[in-house]
């Protein structure tokens, strides 16, 4: 699971408001715990609690979501221990209330966080949205800067972009390895490339490439910076190697 920006803050509790779809809920619970968001309120789903739908789209370590998941009748009562809440809408409001990139948004409950303040972010149903009463029930809206001639996201898609603006500072700056690299991506370390330097050196130097005389050491140089300056790895070598010795090898009758 991604930490969170820090160890000692809680994440946010994601609220689904009427949610309609199980395999949406499933797919929001897997995109929050890609981000170590693990509780989930859910505000009257349509088709009841639980759901067979949801926990087959969850797919595995997402089901302890699904399993942690609590139910209420309205939002207002799902809101219990929330201080600060963040409601996600595309739509304008005719509310007087901050609107918010998902960056900006998280950004600052990272900070009200850090005060000891408890976040929510609400995600409506998917055919509509949040109703304003929903939103009058909000601190800040968060609207996502997309074309506007399509401002539509997936319920998953809403909810993985809040999660992954939170988690943002925390993550690291190069994806993390899923595994033990396969042979062919392991990199060639310095000793593997000065040897292939020194055997295409020395297959050149034999068939006269080193040439004129006063030009085979700038030559020399400029090959062997140029082997230093490649990002090999052992498999690239390899073929190297062996590229080269096909290419001395005498022709086959």
């Amino acid at each position: 699971m991604q930490p969170s920006p820090d160890p000692a803050l809680p994440p946010p509790v994601v609220i689904l408001v009427r949610p309609q779809m199980g395999e949406n809920i499933g797919a929001a619970a897997r995109a929050m715990l890609n981000f170590g968001l693990d509780e989930l309120r859910l505000v009257a789903p349509r088709d009841g609690w639980p759901n067979p739908k949801a926990v087959a789209m969850a797919s595995g370590a997402a089901g302890r979501v699904l399993d942690r998941a609590r139910v209420f009748p309205t939002l207002a009562e799902a809101m219990e221990g929330v201080q600060r809440a963040y409601a996600t809408t595309a739509r304008g409001r005719e509310m007087t209330k901050p609107v918010l990139t998902p960056a900006a948004a998280m950004a600052e409950a990272r900070g009200v966080a850090a005060q000891g303040a408890r976040v929510a972010l609400i995600f409506g149903p998917e055919r509509a949205g949040l109703e304003n009463e929903d939103v009058a029930r909000a601190s800040a809206i968060v609207t996502v800067p997309v074309n506007p001639d399509f401002p539509s996201l997936n319920l998953a898609q809403a909810v993985l972009l809040l999660g992954y603006e939170w988690a943002r500072e925390a993550l690291p700056a190069h994806p993390l390895p899923t595994g033990r690299r396969p042979p062919a991506e392991v990199p060639a370390d310095r000793v593997e490339i000065e040897r292939l330097a020194d055997h295409w050196e020395e297959r050149l130097d034999a068939a006269g490439f080193f040439f004129p005389p006063a030009k085979a050491p700038g030559m020399r140089l400029t090959l062997r910076n140029l082997w230093s300056r490649l990002d090999l790895t052992r498999a690239d070598v390899q073929i190297l190697h062996g590229a080269l010795r096909q290419l001395v090898r005498p022709p086959r009758d």
